[in-house]
């Protein structure tokens, strides 16, 4: 009776390991904004879907660290899901709070960037399988924000809000004829 019991279970694991699964890239890291108590970062994740359904993600998981440090870590939970059939992409804000980057004066002061590596499992939900996580990691440079960028925000929210207004200024001109 074993014999059948095992043999069944090696039918069903062989059929899952060849059941094609969502795959993941890091794309990036960019500065979104300083506060008065932390700098925030944003993590560009693409998520691929082979299936004809959106996928749920249950949480998103992260670790940044610079010179061997965790300098931020936490979660998302419930980020949303994945499209059906194509890429979906994801933004995790990272928050790095000041108290660390003090602690990082030796890497900053040589470039005026952090050196980092981030860690980050994608923890999704398929249907038979369960829960799986798609790890990922990524190493880069995380630029710090100039004065003016901390004063007047990142270059690209000021090229985002000139281009909103240019539409806005259109828009108008277009309902008025």
């Amino acid at each position: 009776m074993s014999g059948l019991v095992d043999k069944a279970k090696n039918y069903v694991a062989e059929k899952i390991a060849n059941v094609p699964k969502p795959d993941a890239s890091l794309t990036g890291v960019d500065f979104k904004k300083v506060s008065f108590d932390s700098a925030d970062y944003i993590a560009k994740v693409a998520v691929n879907n082979p299936y004809p359904h959106p996928i749920p993600i249950c949480e998103i998981k992260y670790t940044l660290k610079s010179i061997g440090n965790v300098i931020a870590s936490g979660n998302m939970p419930d980020p949303g899901s994945i499209k059906a059939s194509g890429t979906t992409l994801l933004e995790v804000p990272v928050k790095v709070p000041h108290s660390i980057i003090v602690t990082l004066v030796k890497d900053i002061a040589t470039d005026w960037d952090i050196d980092y590596e981030l860690d980050l499992g994608l923890i999704i939900d398929l249907p038979l399988v369960g829960n799986i996580t798609i790890p990922l990691n990524r190493k880069g440079e995380i630029k710090l924000p100039t004065l003016s960028e901390v004063i007047w925000g990142s270059k690209d929210e000021a090229a985002k809000e000139e281009a909103l207004k240019q539409a806005s200024k259109e828009t108008k001109k277009e309902t008025s004829k």
